[in-house]
């Protein structure tokens, strides 16, 4: 090889890596259920694209290796603090972060947002972006206000840099973090969620012969407001209300908040509530419902609730972060105390009771999925971060 052509061999690899993507998520399937539409367009603007993830199935190995994505393996555990697992975590991300030496690393989610961070600035990652979905089950019970003070320290210390740009879905997030001085107003960007596709998930008339059917779509946690859910049919087959009341989601052992199986069985039965596990096609389940319902006790900003509004679905939901993002009271749906059976069951059965109602307030929220929440618009900002964050750490 000539000097010449050695000299364009090196500037060809260091132009391929300025445009080098490295997605740092803690598990496949949520990257492929929350992050893959923006993985696409980050490769049709000319990345290459990299995710670090824990790939748990064959199945999600086969649909990453399908989009054309170049996947590193490893293992976060994310329902325990293992400081030997979490530094091995560490140090994978950084031997990856050196073979890939990407442009830009998108870390997603709590411990990917904490440790990608600290290996992409140990390993001078010249720019890097934090989705911050939520704060998790440590914010959400004031009971585990110790984790949460040994979270907003650890996320001071990593978030701090101008290499770092970091992506809130709620207002109440942005301000929270900025409040305790965790984050500057110059590295926020507020992107509403991950986005529903306006297509997939369409408007259906509801089945006049059916008895009203109330869905409530997430992972089986307790931080999900599944007791509240299950309380609440209770009180409402007491009453004599005739719906059906559904939950349609995967148990999630490594959470803390997990249900167990047994656990979740003995409430469903006991309520007469349908568990349908993990449901494949939400547009089709959308279709059939009348009402979707997430009494969750803190949210990101739900990509159940951003599907329904998607699908003119009425939503009963709580007033807490991330839900009311979605839902404006009595617009596009009614919002309820978190952790109160009671106000939830008297919401869902005004609902339960006006179809009038339900057809106004699902209107409205079709109308706010598509000025919000379409996935062009969540992707599109996106990529133009990307832009801006690159040009700016140059």
């Amino acid at each position: 090889m000539t000097v010449a052509m050695a000299s364009r061999a090196v500037q060809a690899d260091a132009a391929h890596r300025q445009r080098t993507v490295l997605f740092v998520v803690n598990a496949a399937w949520f990257f492929l259920s929350h992050r893959l539409p923006l993985a696409r367009a980050a490769r049709e603007n000319g990345y290459d694209v990299h995710v670090l993830t824990d790939v748990s199935t064959p199945g999600e190995a086969e649909a990453l290796s399908r989009e054309g994505l170049t996947v590193h393996h490893a293992r976060i555990a994310r329902g325990s603090i293992n400081p030997f697992g979490d530094l091995r975590f560490i140090l994978r991300a950084m031997r990856v972060m050196r073979l890939v030496a990407p442009a830009l690393v998108h870390n997603v989610t709590v411990k990917p947002v904490l440790y990608g961070t600290l290996a992409a600035r140990l390993v001078g990652a010249p720019c890097i972006v934090n989705a911050i979905s939520g704060f998790g089950y440590a914010f959400s019970h004031e009971s585990r206000w110790l984790l949460a003070t040994v979270l907003r320290t650890a996320y001071g210390l990593v978030l701090r840099s101008p290499r770092v740009r970091v992506i809130f879905q709620n207002d109440d997030d942005a301000h929270e973090f900025q409040g305790a001085g965790l984050v500057s107003a110059e590295q926020s960007v507020l992107i509403r969620g991950s986005g529903v596709d306006l297509a997939r998930f369409s408007p259906g008339p509801e089945d006049p012969a059916a008895p009203p059917l109330v869905v409530l779509a997430a992972r089986m946690l307790r931080d999900k407001g599944v007791g509240e859910f299950v309380a609440a049919a209770r009180l409402l087959r007491e009453r004599g209300c005739a719906a059906r009341m559904v939950l349609a989601g995967p148990l999630d052992e490594s959470n803390p908040a997990a249900l167990t199986r047994a656990e979740l069985e003995t409430l469903t039965s006991a309520a007469h509530v349908q568990w349908l596990g993990q449901v494949d096609e939400m547009p089709e389940l959308y279709r059939r419902a009348h009402i979707v319902c997430l009494p969750s006790y803190r949210e990101g900003l739900p990509k159940s609730l951003i599907e329904a509004c998607a699908a003119a679905k009425p939503i009963v939901t709580t007033d807490v972060p991330g839900c009311r993002a979605v839902v404006a009271d009595r617009v596009n749906g009614l919002l309820v105390p978190a952790r109160d059976a009671l106000a939830l069951a008297d919401a869902l059965e005004m609902l339960i009771n006006d179809a009038p109602l339900r057809a106004r307030f699902g209107a409205a929220g079709r109308v706010r999925a598509e000025r919000e929440f379409a996935i062009g618009s969540v992707v599109r900002q996106t990529m133009e971060l990307y832009a801006r964050a690159l040009a700016a750490n140059r």
